[in-house]
């Protein structure tokens, strides 16, 4: 799986209610290589949706080559490992954190 196909299905993987219904965050995804692009998680409303491209302001982005981002989601990479020696970037770490789960980082 990439991880254009991992984010464009995260809408159906999230459960009912886990995404919290006063939730307004937009996360901008720029991941390099092969399988990676240019995306948007918007939660609001309780709802998850993802695009591609980078659609309204973000109040979290995250970059990093999308290989890197495929192995902290199958759990072959830590992802505060991945974090700390930049192979990730985020530019909001409290947000991030609110959600990562929502987001499958974690």
């Amino acid at each position: 799986m990439t991880a254009k196909e991992f984010l464009m299905k995260l809408p159906e993987r999230v459960t009912e209610g886990a995404v919290p219904a006063d939730a307004q965050s937009t996360f901008h995804f720029d991941l390099d290589g092969e399988g990676g692009g240019q995306f948007t998680a918007d939660l609001k409303d309780g709802k998850l949706e993802v695009t591609e491209g980078h659609q309204g302001e973000s109040t979290c982005n995250i970059s990093g080559k999308a290989d890197k981002m495929m192995d902290v989601v199958s759990g072959r990479a830590n992802p505060m490992m991945a974090v700390m020696t930049g192979q990730i970037k985020i530019s909001n770490m409290s947000e991030m954190m609110k959600y990562a789960k929502v987001l499958g980082l974690m």
